[in-house]
């Protein structure tokens, strides 16, 4: 290490110096140019060279753009078609059998293992940590033969070299990677992905040796997975990975970077090994930083201290960042600076949203923002604060600015919120309710009904974009929402659903509709984030307290209703979905803000059942999301956002059925909390993984009703009749037939009415098919 007086320029002797640097950017481009690109590619529209120049171009802007802020390391390999999990799998060379018999060319099979293709089932997607990105999961076995067939990080590298930019070639690592695989069907019993540590850290190495020769002289290793509680035998698989892969004679220097909290009993392990550099998480990990400064093995080493934040959009407290990484200046020998977390989570730039209030836009900061501060912070770093004093200035004053801004606070939500009661946040016993249910609703066993949204066609997308540039007027778009409402609920009808919704022609997003028309939220133009393949989201940005100043979604229910016998469901989003989808405040407790988005809810319901709404769904997909990676954090969380749903849905008769739905998650560390939550109905993804959230739901104890999804729509392919009968056989050995609902994984927004029709009419069949078993 040398022994430069500031710490911000030592490196490891031979390498160049970190400095500021980034851990990884958005992927989608500035105006979701990848996902258009993807969609004709996958509609047969464009042809593969097509799509491979799109990515290029995608790249290359964001080397360069990086590069000209002012970066020391640029982070590459960063780009993705799909998901990097997947990329790592595919690089590997798992891919399970079923894809390879499909005779795909290699750009198909690798989408096809993220879609599916007719007759091959998809890998299981699920969310990456407790973030609103999904990832796909790797399915291994002992006869897993990974090898290094892919040469994408290489590539890339080189393709950035053209150009003058030398990148940090960006790599999920080896223990990562395999806790977030599952063993595959065909595995042994007793089988554990870690198991192939040994196979896959040859590959890693030999990898690293192929970086090492194109030129490469640092590359990142995420091992997110850390952040968690984590077993001894795992601990030691990190200590044995990054001894074997630091032990290599031919490779780049190694930063491992570990984020989304504290890194805690893998910290030491990590350090003690011959790795050159260690990335820590110090917003979401903070916590953690008291066992950084006491970490002697850190003292050869360049600690990349994660002090801006990469999940949230408010400008960053610099004079905190600078002070945090001053405590660092005598841990580490070396100290970096950099975002806490890759920039994937935040959208591109907040000065292209000429449409947002100025000074709420004067206290953001996304992706392209968040480098200028990493670069600042590293100049004050490199020559002292002085040398930037004014810049500091005027962030400090923004950030006064905001404490002190009109408009954030209500005194009468404040108020509400003080008058609350214990029996606000609880309903009548279930088995009272679930009677007063069957007398009023009169279903019949094994109920079909979907999770809420139809395909968005064409028409409804051009009718709510001629009503935004004032092209069509109120009474027009209502008109035409109207005429899809109608002629979704006929479908439904005719396809012989039970319980019916409206199909929510008019909303844009399940969070977004409704932070449109809440008091305290905010909405952007291009604020586009990626949460998995083509698909993007705009999360709002909550700035203040939050209130309902009208109804949201009663006409729309009511009208649903009023043209058909079976009930519709009212839909809404629940408040723990809301926050963990938005960019959230973070000048108060995470608690209060839940409870004032739940009364909002909470009077939604009320209006909803007042106007005859007979079943309210109440949407929290996010409720695993948000759980805290260690354990000791959960129970704060777990006990506020129970309390958030139920003061949301516990004020209405016991004859109006709440259900709630979740998907896409790992259940099992929340099974209490889905109880504890009281819906009456709660439906959950279960197709992709074959109805496994059922057994645990069972052995819990749930004893309340359940619709486990039978249909995967995160895939175009149509599961046929015996499919979907199969699973539900399945789920009727888990769950007793009077208490299962049959719907959907989730809605159908991103799907085709070519798709979704027939897959639907499929559902009802199996569904009367399974009906008559059970009358048998």
């Amino acid at each position: 290490m040398s022994h430069n007086e500031n710490p911000f320029d030592a490196s490891p002797a031979g390498h160049p110096p970190i400095g500021a640097t980034v851990l990884g950017y958005p992927r989608i481009g500035p105006r979701r140019e990848l996902k258009r690109a993807l969609e004709r590619y996958w509609a047969g529209r464009s042809t593969e060279d097509e799509l491979h120049a799109t990515g290029r171009r995608l790249r290359e802007r964001t080397w360069l753009e990086l590069r000209d802020a002012g970066l020391d390391s640029v982070p590459g390999n960063t780009f993705s078609y799909y998901d990097q999990v997947l990329d790592t799998a595919v690089l590997f060379d798992a891919v399970p059998e079923r894809f390879r018999a499909a005779g795909l060319s290699e750009l198909d099979t690798y989408f096809a293992m993220a879609r599916g293709v007719a007759g091959v089932p998809p890998l299981e997607l699920t969310k990456w940590f407790d973030t609103n990105y999904h990832h796909l999961v790797p399915e291994l076995a002992e006869h897993t033969r990974f090898a290094l067939v892919g040469d994408k990080p290489v590539a890339e590298y080189r393709q950035a070299a053209a150009l003058g930019v030398r990148t940090r070639p960006v790599l999920l690592g080896p223990v990562s990677f395999l806790l977030l695989a599952k063993p595959s069907p065909a595995a042994r019993p007793g089988f554990t992905p870690l198991d192939l540590l040994e196979p896959l850290l040859a590959c890693y190495g030999e990898l690293l040796a192929r970086l090492r020769a194109a030129g490469a002289s640092w590359v990142q290793l995420d091992e997110p997975a850390l952040v968690a509680d984590r077993s001894p035998a795992e601990i030691a698989a990190v200590r044995t990975a990054y001894a074997w892969l630091s032990g290599r004679t031919e490779r780049p220097a190694l930063l491992v970077a570990g984020y989304y909290g504290e890194l805690g009993e893998a910290l030491d392990p990590l350090a003690r090994t011959g790795i050159e550099a260690l990335g820590v998480d110090l917003v979401a990990g903070r916590a953690g930083l008291n066992r950084l400064v006491a970490t002697p093995a850190l003292r050869d080493k360049t600690l990349v201290a994660g002090v801006v934040d990469g999940r949230n959009v408010w400008r960053t407290d610099l004079d905190a960042a600078l002070a945090t990484c001053a405590t660092l200046f005598g841990t580490a020998g070396a100290v970096a600076v950099s975002t806490s977390c890759p920039l994937l989570h935040v959208p591109y730039d907040v000065t292209v949203e000429s449409t947002m209030d100025a000074r709420l836009r004067s206290w953001l900061a996304f992706a392209r923002q968040k480098v200028d501060e990493v670069v600042l912070l590293g100049r004050a770093l490199r020559h002292g604060p002085d040398r930037v004093a004014g810049e500091l200035a005027e962030v400090r004053a923004t950030r006064q600015d905001r404490a002190g801004a009109p408009g954030l606070r209500d005194d009468r939500v404040r108020a509400r919120l003080a008058a609350l009661r214990p029996e606000d946040a609880r309903r009548g016993p279930y088995p009272r309710r679930a009677a007063a249910q069957r007398a009023a609703l009169r279903l019949p066993a094994l109920p079909t009904t979907t999770i809420g949204s139809f395909p968005q066609t064409d028409a409804v997308r051009r009718a709510r974009a001629a009503l935004r540039a004032g092209q069509l007027d109120p009474a027009g778009y209502r008109e035409r929402m109207r005429a899809e409402i109608t002629r979704v609920v006929r479908l439904q009808e005719e396809i012989g659903l039970d319980v019916l919704v409206h199909g929510e022609p008019e909303r844009n997003d399940m969070v977004q509709y409704f932070a449109e028309r809440l008091a305290g939220f905010a909405t952007t133009e291009l604020g586009w984030v990626q949460s998995y393949g083509s698909r993007c989201v705009r999360p709002p940005i909550l700035f203040g307290d939050v209130s309902r100043p009208a109804p949201m979604t009663v006409s729309w229910a009511g009208f649903a209703q009023s043209l058909t016998p079976r009930p519709v469901k009212g839909m809404l989003t629940g408040p723990v979905t809301i926050l963990a989808w938005s960019f959230v405040r973070d000048d108060q407790p995470l608690a209060t803000t839940a409870r004032q988005v739940a009364l909002a809810i909470r009077d939604e319901v009320r209006d909803l059942e007042a106007a005859g709404i007979r079943v309210v769904q109440v949407d929290e997909p996010a409720l695993r999301e948000l759980l805290p990676p260690r354990k000791r954090h959960r129970r704060d969380y777990l006990d506020w956002a129970v309390t958030a749903f139920r003061l949301a849905t516990s004020g209405v008769a016991d004859s109006t059925q709440i259900h709630t739905h979740m998907c896409y998650s790992e259940f099992g560390d929340v099974l209490d909390a889905i109880d504890g939550i009281d819906a009456d109905v709660t439906s959950v993804e279960a197709a992709r993984s074959g109805m496994a959230v059922l057994a645990d739901l069972a052995s819990a104890g749930f004893a309340r009703q359940v619709g486990p999804g039978v249909y995967d729509i995160h895939s175009p392919r149509v599961p046929d009749v015996a499919e979907i009968a199969e699973l539900l056989r399945a789920a009727v050995r888990a769950v007793p037939g009077e208490r299962l609902w049959v719907n959907p994984d989730c809605g159908l927004k991103t799907r085709s009415y070519d798709q979704v029709e027939p897959a639907l009419r499929n559902l009802v069949a199996a569904a009367g098919q399974v009906r008559a078993d059970l009358a048998r």
